[in-house]
């Protein structure tokens, strides 16, 4: 059973050293091993047992959110991507432009990429305002 213990460490890896961490750890730990016991009663080989046991239990996100272990907070970065669809938008037309005007100055035809180009800044645009 040494690999439920190990797996049970590296669950509770985050979460910082307390008397109340190490009574979860040890119920957890318990849980697990009479998980399974009891599917080794039902004729499991003790691998598959184990593994069985690891995967039905799941995260422990619930038990870090009652140890008051806070969660990592995704950064928004809607703005940032927008401005970056812009800039990159703007220097892809811009070079639509040098092309045209270098190498077919009598035909214009930059003007259908850019329509192509101009939908990632507002789909970055949309995407910004649905955020906020």
């Amino acid at each position: 059973m040494k690999r439920l213990k190990n797996h049970v460490e590296e669950l509770f890896k985050d979460i910082p050293e307390s008397e109340q961490k190490k009574a979860i750890k040890q119920e957890v730990l318990e849980n697990l091993e009479e998980k399974v016991w009891d599917l080794m009663e039902q004729g499991k080989e003790e691998e598959d047992a184990i593994n069985k046991a690891i995967v039905d239990f799941g995260d422990i996100e619930e038990i870090k959110k009652e140890l008051g272990v806070k969660q990592p907070t995704k950064k928004n970065m809607t703005k940032l991507n927008l401005g970056y669809s812009i800039w990159g938008s703007f220097l892809i037309i811009a070079l639509f432009i040098f092309i045209n005007v270098s190498y077919s100055p009598e035909t214009i035809w930059f003007v259908y990429p850019t329509f192509a180009v101009l939908w990632w800044p507002l789909t970055m645009y949309f995407h910004w305002q649905r955020s906020k």
